[in-house]
């Protein structure tokens, strides 16, 4: 395969893996309980995993505009959100709470790639105050206005 060809199969694999990761949240919305419970969860995933294999499609037949691919520089920048989202995922938001565990990987994500400079108090004021606004939109978005379930743990 030429250097050419490597944006265009990077393209194919990534979309690939988020089409398997839409249809694997998909698959677990619509098998568990209580299924009032997953109604709302239903809803984004299937629109989710529509969009995820319509993108893989256009990738395998190449219809898909690509870029230059990821270097190696981009996916060092990746790295550090990916490994918050991972630790969120399969630990963080079962043992803390849902909105705890989200609280916290939002705001190591918004210090983490926010330029703002980080031995400045006001840029951690900004970053708290930020955190704080997203979390009270999400509650109110879950717990008050669409009346959904969220997973309670620990704390919430």
């Amino acid at each position: 395969m030429s250097i050419r060809n490597l944006p265009r199969l990077q393209h194919i694999i990534a979309s690939g893996l988020v089409a398997a990761v839409g249809l694997w949240v998909a698959w677990i919305s619509y098998t568990q309980q209580p299924t009032e419970a997953f109604l709302f969860p239903r809803l984004i995933s299937t629109v989710f995993v529509v969009l995820a294999f319509w993108t893989f499609a256009k990738a395998l037949i190449g219809l898909t505009k690509v870029g230059a691919g990821l270097n190696a520089h981009t996916i060092g920048n990746l790295a550090p959100g990916l490994a918050v989202a991972l630790i969120y995922i399969f630990w963080a938001a079962r043992g803390l709470g849902f909105y705890t565990a989200t609280t916290i990987a939002f705001f190591i994500l918004l210090s983490l790639y926010d330029p703002a400079p980080h031995n400045a108090l006001r840029s951690w004021l900004r970053r708290t105050i930020i955190t704080a606004v997203f979390m009270a939109v999400m509650y109110g978005l879950f717990a008050k206005l669409l009346q959904v379930y969220t997973p309670r743990e620990i704390f919430f």
